[in-house]
């Protein structure tokens, strides 16, 4: 059945012309779609149209399997799909407002060592409307709406480019979510063809790249996708990037006890960013029993040798480490896989 969440205002449109309904209803519907709310309760349709929506159509929202609930406010969702597969999402709390974390893909292809979600592989990607479900749903149970959206759940973003694209039109239209493009954040492992297309989008939102290592030999060891991408070549993107938006670019450093955080580590990572206005974001690495992290004492004296490098540089708040908070860990648990 067709879902109309994610469906462009003019396809809804003609979808309701089809139905022989006058075009305003178009908006109408979409309005209760962006709340979450069932074709049987969106109050100022005819009951008559409500019926045939339901034998025509589907709302397009995400069903909740699972949420954990951290100490710190923290809510990690886990979300069937209209076809039974299985996203995670984070719903986040903080002093200056909501961020909501979302997926774009269904498991993920580039293999990152610390990530749970590239166990199972790459199952398929989403929609823009299996996109904006969860944000809708994560909306509707925490009774109030997200004022940041980040790319950066299970996928690479640039791997499912015009489903994310569109997904992000639409969470910035006044139609949709009005979420404004400076408080949508996008993660990538460092596509470059992918960076240099959103650059060309228009769309200027922030980019965060995940280096999590100074150098090419590093980064092929965490990160089997750097393979195909020299880490040169990513940070050229980042920097066209940079020249196209006037945006700053977010470097995302996990820091792996023993791999990537030596004093010579600090110094490989200047001598890379030479040149290109950025902000380093450390990670401490949620243990998922594959990789060690780095003891807290020695991340923050990571992070003052970096700025006594000359680089901007801070420690991400580490955020529902009792509720399995890294990427893909609840979703395993549920598949059998035990707890990461």
């Amino acid at each position: 059945m067709t879902r109309l969440l994610g469906m462009p205002t003019e396809v809804l449109v003609e979808e309701m012309k089809r139905l022989g309904e006058p075009k305003y209803r178009a908006g109408q519907v979409a309005q209760w779609l962006y709340l979450g709310v069932p074709f049987e309760e969106m109050s100022n349709l005819p009951a008559a149209l409500r019926q045939k929506l339901r034998e025509h159509f589907s709302e397009g929202y995400a069903k909740t399997l699972d949420c954990a609930i951290s100490q710190d406010g923290t809510k990690k969702y886990l979300f069937a799909l209209a076809d039974g597969l299985t996203v995670e999402s984070v719903y986040m709390p903080r002093d200056y407002g909501t961020s909501v974390c979302i997926s774009t893909q269904v498991g993920c292809a580039c293999g990152c060592v610390f990530c749970a979600s590239c166990r199972d592989g790459l199952e398929r990607n989403l929609d823009s409307g299996e996109m904006l479900a969860q944000v809708i749903a994560m909306n509707a149970d925490n009774r109030e709406k997200a004022d940041h959206i980040v790319l950066m759940g299970m996928g690479e973003p640039l791997q499912n480019y015009e489903q994310v694209e569109m997904f992000i039109r639409l969470a910035n239209s006044e139609a949709g979510l009005n979420i404004g493009r400076r408080s949508i954040s996008l993660s990538t492992c460092g596509i470059p063809e992918g960076m240099d297309r959103l650059a060309a989008s228009g769309l200027g939102v922030t980019l965060s790249v995940s280096l999590h290592a100074p150098t090419q030999a590093q980064r092929e060891r965490v990160m089997p996708v750097a393979k195909l991408y020299d880490i040169r070549e990513v940070m050229d993107a980042a920097r066209r990037y940079f020249d196209r938006t006037g945006r700053r670019i977010i470097i995302e450093y996990a820091m792996i006890d023993g791999f990537n955080d030596s004093d010579e580590d600090a110094a490989q990572l200047k001598r890379l960013l030479a040149g290109l206005n950025c902000h380093v974001n450390l990670i401490p690495l949620n243990d998922t029993g594959m990789l060690r992290p780095t003891p807290k004492g020695r991340v923050y004296a990571f992070c003052e040798k970096l700025e006594q490098l000359g680089l901007s540089a801070t420690v991400r708040r580490s955020v529902g480490g009792d509720i399995d908070g890294a990427c893909g860990q609840l979703r395993q648990r549920h598949k059998g896989g035990g707890s990461c």
